[in-house]
């Protein structure tokens, strides 16, 4: 996979400096489009510093997003049929994971209540349960709609990340936050005089006593066990670090604008979710976007400059875009051909990152590339037909059928948000499935003719759908007419789409 530098560039200015590259066997600054499996058993063994996936729960929710400043109306869904169907998907991922993690590094899975517990099971069994960190809690909402009148749960304000390590030797900085302001008020409530510095007065006697080592000694008049030796108490009494009660005890001071703050624990609430429409320029529309301190954290607790950090779910691209900004190396993978470029605007963005999408400044580690991303109509000509189907289904937004044969005319569905008002009650082992949804026909063709709407139209006054999307690569005047006829005179919508219009980001007005 290594890949030759390419000649550096003229330029007016100097580029910046380039980081070391931190594998012959691996490209870094790439985003692949496809699936993640496929891609991963490509990769050699051991050859990942970090890895974070926050994959699409197994939740049934669905989403009508829009996409940036392009406003491309979207339906992002995450539904499988049921839980074992989930885990049955992420299994053999979450294997080429583990396969590919090095011992010295660290792997974290953010997922919701809905199958986090079959999660956690699973990655023990895959990861091992003496390489379970910790379950980090991460309150990412105060209140929650589901909780109203007549409900009969607590609010789901949280999700799990779970945190597992490739071996003994993992990379680890500890984190600190902030003091909460009663801790201030209770213990730093001291305050030396000339400077103004805060402190609270900690014990020197020794912990455990003689017992256990400490060193036994008089000290202004009072002889026993101390938790410093004599030396280190005469060089904190000359830098006037220490302070006597009325009685003679002495105490140690401890400054407040010393302290590193509180040890990160394994519950976050500091970090809150995206509000509003923009979250100061962040929000980008995507329905699962984490924010970026939430990466961040979790980049500077388990890797070093340069390291390698991999995102197999990498979705509107988060977590790259934290690595790029602390100096790490990245992939991203993900099978959305949208959601790759809406990383990829991200990352070249001045606002996030900057960082030039171009193969001769990536060959010199100053520049980022996305692979396998249909650029051309000749190269969607060429698809094989079901995979030509599943390109044109994924970039709608909707959920491709899963049988290549008896599909009745329906490759694909686009479940609209107020398919969840239609729901039908859910079957034992299986989660709430929408029952109205929007029909997606495909057909790799230069120009689809009149007996092709006409077999669609058949499909959805069967599948009693009001509205469809059409992909190909052109349309008859015959097929446009009838399409004009199905409207005026059955009241139902056929949206016809062209690959063009798709790969040129041009269908938000027929999307919506």
């Amino acid at each position: 996979m290594a890949k030759k530098a390419a000649p550096t560039p003229a330029a007016e200015t100097p580029p910046p400096a380039r980081l070391a590259k931190p594998s012959s066997l691996l490209d870094t600054r790439v985003i692949y489009c496809g699936d993640n499996l496929t891609q991963l058993k490509k990769f050699p063994d051991a050859c990942v510093d970090l890895i974070y996936i926050d994959p699409p729960f197994n939740s049934n929710r669905n989403y009508e997003v829009f996409w940036g400043e392009t406003k491309e109306k979207r339906a992002f869904e995450d539904r499988h049929e049921s839980t074992q169907a989930y885990i049955d998907y992420m299994r053999p991922r979450c294997v080429e994971l583990a396969r590919v993690l090095k011992k010295t590094g660290s792997f974290y899975y953010q997922c919701d209540w809905h199958a986090s517990h079959y999660v956690k099971v699973m990655l023990d069994q895959i990861f091992g349960e003496n390489n379970f960190i910790n379950e980090i809690v991460w309150k990412r909402s105060d209140a929650k709609s589901d909780v109203g009148q007549g409900a009969k749960h607590f609010g789901r304000v949280h999700d799990s990340i779970f945190y597992y390590a490739g071996g003994e030797a993992y990379t680890f900085h500890p984190q600190f936050t902030p003091l909460p302001q009663s801790t201030i008020d209770s213990w730093y409530k001291h305050v030396e005089e000339g400077t103004g510095r805060h402190y609270n007065k900690a014990d020197v006697t020794g912990p455990g006593g003689a017992a256990k080592g400490c060193p036994v000694y008089e000290w202004k008049g009072i002889t026993r066990a101390w938790r410093y030796s004599k030396e280190n108490m005469q060089r904190l009494e000359k830098e006037d670090r220490l302070v006597y009660s009325k009685t003679g005890m002495v105490y140690q001071k401890r400054y407040l604008d010393e302290s590193k703050g509180v040890a990160l624990s394994s519950w976050w609430d500091d970090i809150d979710m995206l509000r509003g429409i923009t979250a100061g320029g962040e929000r980008l529309g995507y329905p699962t976007q984490k924010p970026l301190k939430l990466l961040e954290r979790i980049i500077e607790v388990s890797s070093n400059e340069n390291d390698i950090v991999l995102d197999a779910f990498c979705g509107c691209g988060t977590a790259l875009v934290a690595a790029q900004k602390l100096k790490r190396q990245w992939i991203g993978i993900d099978i959305s051909p949208t959601s790759c470029r809406v990383m990829a605007k991200r990352l070249k963005d001045k606002n996030a990152c900057g960082l030039p999408e171009n193969e001769d400044l990536w060959g010199i580690g100053r520049g980022f590339i996305v692979r396998d991303l249909p650029k051309s109509e000749d190269e969607l000509r060429k698809y094989p037909p079901f995979e030509f189907e599943n390109w044109a289904v994924v970039a709608l937004g909707g959920i491709k059928n899963k049988t290549q044969i008896g599909d009745k005319g329906i490759d694909g569905r686009i479940f609209p948000v107020s398919a969840l008002d239609n729901a039908p009650a859910a079957k034992s082992g299986e989660l709430q499935l929408e029952e109205h949804f929007y029909a997606v026909q495909v057909k790799q063709k230069d120009k689809v003719g009149r007996p092709d709407i006409d077999a669609f139209e058949t499909a959805m006054r069967r599948a009693k759908c009001d509205k469809g999307f059409f992909v190909s690569f052109d349309y008859s005047g015959d097929a446009m007419r009838e399409i004009d006829r199905f409207f005026r005179e059955e009241h139902k919508i056929i949206v016809p789409l062209t690959v063009r219009e798709i790969l040129d980001e041009e269908i938000a007005r027929k999307l919506a």
